[in-house]
């Protein structure tokens, strides 16, 4: 998935943004902080995700290395996902973003009063 183009990124935040950016990546991130999720356990909690957009995202953060997937030999075929140690650094990045999102939700809140 990483090509050298990719590689050659303009700053740091470019790269951040490459890898963990977009409408889904952060959250599949997010909830899979507290532990191993199955694909549809993800598809539930962020919803509004269709199953294309979600396995692209989960192939694209699998082949950064920001997760990883086991595939358990059953009938149906049983797949997890968890978080890789890399993927874990990116706790305190969504933690702010967190905390950021609680200060705009709360302002809007104020605003609107």
């Amino acid at each position: 998935m990483t090509t050298q183009q990719e590689r050659n990124y303009r700053c740091t935040v470019e790269a951040t943004i490459a890898v963990a950016g977009g409408k889904w990546k952060p959250l599949i991130i997010y909830y899979l902080l507290t532990g191993t999720k199955r694909f549809g356990e993800l598809r539930k909690l962020i919803g509004g995700v269709t199953q294309r957009s979600l396995t692209l995202q989960l192939r694209e953060l699998e082949a950064h290395g920001i997760i990883s997937r086991e595939i358990f030999a059953e009938v149906p075929p049983r797949v997890e996902y968890s978080l890789t140690e890399l993927g874990f650094t990116l706790e305190p990045v969504l933690d702010t973003m967190k905390r950021w999102g609680d200060t705009y939700i709360f302002w809007q809140q104020r605003d609107d009063k």
